[in-house]
């Protein structure tokens, strides 16, 4: 045993080709990345709205590894999951999908009944914000938790749970992780009480809540961000596409806006 250690050490010392498993280079990964968010496996209608939600970049922002163990927090429909399920799984990582329930993940598990040999090797398990008892993500495993439009619905409602979520995400992240936030973005004079209906946060509170629960700002993107967005409709955020809620009332204007203007952040975990 002795002997072979050190065969190996002088063959690897010498340029000598042996089998031994090398990280992937930081231009593979982003090849890899590239490939996942051009996939055609991804559904048209969600490769449609890249223009507006910039996957690789973002990604790429908040340092997204394939090799890493990743969290994506209530995952919708499943928009980031085509990308990020390929991109870490297929890449030697580990991939979480967490709600505060099994309707949460309602999303996914479609994606899971349309391809099971890949999104069915996902991890599902419960956000529980509602009741800590149930199956989560273990405690100081993640390397990276994101949430994608989410953190508004935290911080509305009669019984707001922010303050609790981002102390989970806390606890979840290994020392050194990072916390990657988009979220609509309110402007920073506007009337707070408008975060309580709007599905618009500002920037400010945002931040507060996850330096409140211990997190270090890394900083921040202008990546999502829409200038062309006032943040001030009838109808919140959801006035705007995707949900366009006023239907056909003047509905070319708001397809002209296009999707919310976004805050892009990225947090980290002391050490």
């Amino acid at each position: 045993m002795i002997r072979s250690t050190i065969t190996l050490a002088i063959l690897a010392t010498a340029g000598v080709g042996v089998a031994l498993a090398a990280p992937a280079s930081p231009a593979a990964e982003r090849k890899a990345l590239a490939a996942a968010v051009a996939s055609p496996a991804r559904s048209e209608a969600n490769r449609a709205r890249d223009v507006y939600r910039h996957p690789q970049q973002t990604l790429a922002f908040f340092g997204v590894r394939p090799k890493q163990t990743v969290v994506e927090l209530i995952p919708g429909g499943g928009w980031y999951s085509e990308i990020l399920a390929p991109y870490v799984l297929n890449g030697g990582g580990t991939y979480y999908v967490a709600a505060p329930n099994e309707r949460g993940l309602g999303g996914f598990q479609r994606l899971v009944q349309k391809d099971a040999a890949l999104y069915g090797r996902a991890r599902q398990v419960i956000f529980p914000v509602r009741d800590a008892g149930q199956a989560k993500v273990p405690d100081g495993s993640a390397d990276v938790v994101l949430t994608f439009r989410n953190v508004h619905n935290w911080a509305m409602g009669d019984q707001p749970y922010a303050a609790e979520a981002f102390q989970q995400i806390y606890a979840m992240l290994k020392p050194g992780g990072v916390l990657g936030i988009e979220e609509h973005r309110l402007p920073e004079k506007a009337d707070s009480a408008r975060e309580k209906s709007s599905g618009y946060l500002k920037v400010s509170t945002v931040r507060r809540l996850a330096e409140q629960a211990g997190f270090r700002f890394a900083g921040s993107s202008e990546i999502n961000a829409n200038r062309k967005d006032t943040a001030d409709h009838p109808e919140g955020v959801w006035t705007l596409p995707p949900t366009l809620r006023l239907g056909d009332k003047d509905r070319a204007k708001y397809l002209a806006i296009g999707e919310s203007d976004r805050m892009t952040l990225k947090f980290v975990k002391p050490r």
